[in-house]
């Protein structure tokens, strides 16, 4: 989901400087904000943060409708379903509704991963435009129409998009990546030309129906207006949708077994991925795993990756490491791109920090840096109202604790290295990694190098 721009009544300069007043509205420089919380009379969950630094209001509204809800035959069903909430609604189409949001000053967008749909609104706080931009999102979130010729044009446009897409390395490797560390799970289902192709209308009618529902709706609002005014606002975004029921739970993956992939493409660089199912939001290791993963390939320049990697061998021009926590365990990944010819040695270098690490974890220094650069930075990622939208409704959408920005900063100090290599050492298994490497044949035949087939063989 991309961040909203500023309303272009507001001039830059003030709004940064304002947004900066409203942080500091908050407490200090490492305490969250006043997330306040009820359910709606619809059954929707609400979560919000009273400001008054900006003539502004910020609300998202999540949904478990994401890319894992996909008809095991129809992906691209959940995507498509978004894509298309303002495509046309009750006596108004798709022209119609760009210029009542251009009229009223606001922004709508939104979007879908593999755990959520949302739709988000920024508009100015005074009631006008308030209640003009509330009212419009709520007829889209419940009355959509799915115009046939519309749903006809983006789907062209995402066969287009994806046909091109496939040519691509770096597309062919996250694919595979995907469907080989997640299998038949919801996570590993992959949007194809002819999922698209199979795609109904009524399809996509049924999957609103089904998933976009006041009881599984979590309503975060940020910003300029009371909490009166804010329990009218998640009414009225709520109170047409059916009342469904709460999103079931997903099951855990199952760990992959070792596995070392190669997919021939004739560019020069390789696009190596390495990694395995990794964390949920809510996992207890979770702040281990997240700042051990900074000194390990997060951090950038200062990470163990980059250094060995990069600057000591010149391998790639950069390579990092992640943790993407979703419902269930989302992807643990390592990556990098490097000439052909140099695949083998640099996914050997790659694999030898990694094992390394996981086998003793961080130094005392390397984690004290770790742990300083998340608590020192913690300000900036709730200095404006849009960041702190995003992070109320992923503490929404995910049922975290309300305290969970206060708490934080202490987590992260608590960190010790022997909780990282307690971690690691459980969680990056050797026996589960996957590594994909796509492309780079171009560069290895041009080297005198035989170029690999496309295989799968157990990793060494």
């Amino acid at each position: 989901m991309n961040p909203t721009t500023l309303i272009r009544k507001i001039v830059p300069a003030r709004a940064t400087l304002l947004a900066l007043a409203a942080f500091a509205s908050f407490g200090t420089a490492i305490a969250g904000p006043d997330i306040q919380h009820w359910t709606a009379p619809t059954g929707a969950r609400v979560f919000f943060v009273e400001s008054h630094a900006l003539p502004l209001v910020d609300v998202q509204v999540t949904f478990a409708a994401g890319g894992a809800l996909d008809p095991a035959d129809a992906a691209g069903v959940a995507s498509l379903t978004r894509s298309l909430l303002d495509a046309g609604t009750e006596n108004l189409n798709e022209q119609q509704i760009a210029e009542r949001i251009a009229d009223t000053g606001a922004r709508i967008g939104g979007g879908t991963d593999k755990d959520m749909a949302a739709l988000s609104v920024r508009t100015l706080s005074s009631e006008a435009e308030r209640e003009a931009a509330i009212g419009l999102a709520a007829r889209l979130l419940a009355k959509p129409t799915f115009p046939a010729e519309i749903l006809e044009r983006e789907r062209a446009r995402s066969i287009a998009g994806l046909r091109d897409a496939l040519t691509r390395p770096d597309t062919l490797a996250a694919r595979s990546f995907t469907r080989a560390i997640y299998g038949d799970h919801p996570y590993g289902r992959l949007v194809t030309v002819e999922s698209l192709q199979r795609i109904t209308r009524d399809q996509i009618e049924a999957f609103h129906q089904t998933h976009y529902t006041a009881l599984a709706a979590s309503v975060a609002i940020v910003g300029d207006v009371s909490r009166d005014q804010a329990e009218r606002i998640a009414v009225r975004l709520t109170e047409a949708l059916p009342a469904g029921t709460p999103p079931a739970p997903l099951p855990p993956p199952q760990l992959p077994p070792r596995l070392v992939e190669h997919i021939e493409h004739p560019s020069a660089q390789a696009h190596i991925l390495m990694g395995m199912p990794g964390i949920s939001r809510d996992d207890p290791d979770y702040f281990p795993l997240v700042v051990g993963n900074y000194v390990l390939g997060g951090g950038g320049f200062v990470s163990r990756l980059t250094k060995e990697v990069r600057e000591k061998r010149g391998f790639a021009y950069s390579v990092f490491s992640s943790f993407q926590p979703l419902r269930v365990a989302g992807p643990f990944e390592i990556g990098l791109q490097t000439r052909g010819s140099q695949a083998k040695e640099a996914r050997q270098v790659t694999r030898a920090v990694l094992d390394e690490f996981v086998a003793a974890g961080p130094t005392t220094d390397e984690l004290q840096a770790a742990k300083d650069n998340f608590i020192n930075g913690f300000g900036l990622r709730l200095d404006s109202n849009r960041k702190i939208l995003d992070y109320v409704s992923m503490i929404g959408f995910y049922g975290l604790p309300l305290d969970w920005l206060d708490t934080y900063p202490e987590r992260v100090a608590e960190v010790t290295v022997e909780a990282v290599r307690d971690a690691f050492s459980r969680r990056i298994r050797d026996e589960h990694l996957v590594t994909v490497v796509a492309g780079g044949d171009g560069d290895a035949v041009a080297n005198g190098e035989r170029a690999p087939a496309a295989r799968a063989e157990p990793s060494n």
